[in-house]
């Protein structure tokens, strides 16, 4: 049977790969020993459900009208074992529906996470942060509730149903039809609220995305919302996303809290119905009353296993769109592709950086947007620092993603040491690269694990150094625990400045043969600025710099400077070069430095 699960599953997937659940499916296969247990306990769990209402029959024909003493107690105590036997077999298919639900959900969750965390900046782009949190939390929570619920009634509600159904004929076959009769009403009002709520559904999903953005926007954005003063604002706009997700959960609750008083209502009929009608037949004596008894059981038995397949069906429709949802994640295609045998860097790694005639532009190669960098040709040569400086928009932090294929160029190349980065391992790549973000990102934990965040294996001697190079030494032998002091998430407890220099020293601590700088001195105060890049330009001599920066002061020392203007370059040279020849650069120049320090390098 196990085997046959498996053939099952693979050629549901092979039939039906568009299928939203089939990477559920997925998912499921590792658990197929467990599911193939989980059937045959409730196998067990039903049979013992079905035998009861045949055995309470046998006590009141056999027992109670003959007055039989002995025979209830006897049957009575074989009820007790059955049901007893029913328990335990229940709590142990609960307890692996539980395991399977929960380990599918914590499978999928790694599975979205390492996705995730494979994307490049342009699957970034098209789903925003707020819903991936939304994808992995909320609708992997509605999968496994439903996975739950489907693996504990979706396979027990047919045996009983279908079991039941099959007594009931043994017992009385005239009263059949009103279970027909009661199973044709709860379909019809099946059917239509799965129609309408279905649609719905779909839509909670991404007012849940709508809400989930605006409230991280409201928390991250708090002290730039109290300065400007607009907490109403923003609290209108978080009350709309709020109350539009709340009307729209509203109409799915009215709609659905209409089915359980609708099914009681044809459970009470057809209880009322099958006694009535039962009570006629057994004055006639074409029933017994024994017979009628187990009917109504059975009956019941029917009503409740379709009760279970309804509230099911109700609730898989939720579980359908947030797989929808999960399978968009999983099936994205990277945009980033790298070769399955990728080339090596030789031993003797210089790391030496070629532009060769690269142009890119944001969205696919199909989209008419214009090209964000055009025609870069520049080298930067090991040992050497080359600086690049702009405008705003001007493409100087793209140049820098270009590097670490964050992007992909459009056309043109870019090597490493003469090796096409497309050639070359993501690994490889990385492992050769210190990067120093724009923004300076910390994460929640101690200054030695953000430190240690590089390189986990770097000794204290190297993270004293690489902090002493960053200028952050001052700060953190102040702090009372030095090292171990806590840094909340996003660094929120350190000043900017203080951020930016333990960002640049955990890049430091990776002791990388190329370095790359995103404009990340701008906090700094220009004492600490000029210390810095002496230190830098100190201890890594040997290595490639790049340097993005709007502050000639910590550009101008640099070996080769590059002027970018509309994603070309205008300017090369170093920073006398380009006061004579580029007037981008000295237009720059003259706005930041004085006419005596301007004078001295003429």
């Amino acid at each position: 049977m196990h085997a046959k699960l498996i053939l099952l599953c693979n050629f549901a997937l092979r039939k039906k790969r568009n299928f939203t659940m089939s990477k559920i499916f997925e998912y499921m296969k590792p658990y197929s020993g467990m599911l193939v247990g989980i059937m045959v306990l409730l196998a067990i769990e039903a049979y013992c459900a079905l035998l009861l209402p045949g055995l309470m029959a046998d006590i009141v024909e056999d027992g109670v009208f003959p007055g039989d003493v002995s025979f209830i107690w006897r049957t009575g105590f074989q009820m007790l074992f059955i049901t007893c036997i029913g328990v335990v077999v229940s709590l142990f298919a609960s307890y692996f529906s539980a395991k399977t639900s929960a380990g599918v959900a914590n499978d999928l969750r790694e599975a979205v996470f390492k996705k995730v965390l494979r994307f490049s900046n342009a699957e970034m782009d098209r789903f925003n942060t707020s819903s991936l949190i939304t994808r992995t939390t909320n609708d992997i929570t509605q999968i496994q509730t439903t996975l739950m619920m489907v693996l504990r009634q979706f396979i027990y509600a047919p045996i009983i149903g279908i079991g039941g159904l099959i007594r009931a004929l043994e017992r009385s076959p005239s009263l059949t039809w009103v279970i027909a009769v009661s199973l044709i009403c709860m379909l019809g009002i099946l059917i239509l609220i799965s129609v309408i709520i279905i649609p719905k559904f779909k839509i909670v999903q991404k007012l849940i995305d709508r809400l989930n953005l605006v409230s991280r926007e409201n928390l991250s954005g708090i002290l730039i919302i109290r300065a400007f003063g607009t907490q109403r604002f923003e609290k209108k706009r978080f009350d709309s996303a709020n109350k539009e997700l709340a009307e729209t959960n509203l109409f799915v609750n009215k709609v659905m809290a209409f089915v359980n008083p609708y099914i009681m209502l044809i459970f009470n009929l057809t209880t009322a119905v099958i006694v009535w009608v039962g009570a006629q037949q057994v004055s006639a004596h074409r029933a017994d009353v024994g017979d009628i008894f187990a009917f109504l059981q059975y009956g019941m038995l029917i009503i409740v296993a379709f009760i279970m397949i309804s509230y099911t069906f109700v609730f898989l429709p939720r579980a359908v769109v947030s797989a929808g949802r999960i399978k968009e994640v999983l099936e994205t295609e990277d945009s980033i592709e790298f070769r399955e045998n990728p080339v090596s860097f030789s031993k003797n790694f210089q790391g030496d950086i070629e532009f060769r005639n690269v142009n890119f532009r944001y969205g696919d190669s199909n989209d008419h947007n214009e090209n964000v960098l055009e025609g870069i040709n520049f080298t930067a040569k090991a040992g050497k620092t080359t600086a690049i400086i702009g405008a705003t928009g001007a493409g100087k932090s793209t140049l820098l993603s270009l590097i670490l294929r964050f992007y992909d160029v459009n056309s043109g190349a870019i090597l490493v040491d003469g090796i096409d980065i497309r050639d070359l391992s993501k690994e490889e790549l990385h492992g050769k690269i210190g990067y120093v973000p724009q923004k300076a990102l910390l994460f929640s934990g101690t200054i030695r694990s953000n430190l240690l965040y590089a390189n986990k294996n770097a000794t204290d001697e190297k993270i004293r150094e690489a902090v002493e190079i960053a200028q952050a030494k001052t700060f953190i032998d102040e702090k009372p625990k030095g090292y171990e002091t806590e840094v909340a998430q996003g660094g929120a407890n350190l000043s900017g400045g203080q951020k930016q220099r333990l960002s640049i020293a955990r890049a430091l601590v990776k002791d990388a043969p190329i370095y790359l700088f995103d404009d990340c001195f701008s906090a700094l105060d220009f004492k600490t600025d000029a210390l810095l890049r002496a230190a830098l330009k100190e201890k890594t001599g040997k290595s490639t710099m790049l340097i993005v920066a709007q502050r000639i002061s910590t550009i101008m020392d640099a070996d080769q400077i590059l002027v970018l203007e509309h994603g070309k370059i205008i300017g090369s040279g170093t920073h006398a070069e380009l006061l004579k020849t580029c007037e981008v650069y000295r237009e720059i120049a003259v706005s930041q430095l004085s006419e005596e320090e301007l004078n001295n390098e003429r």
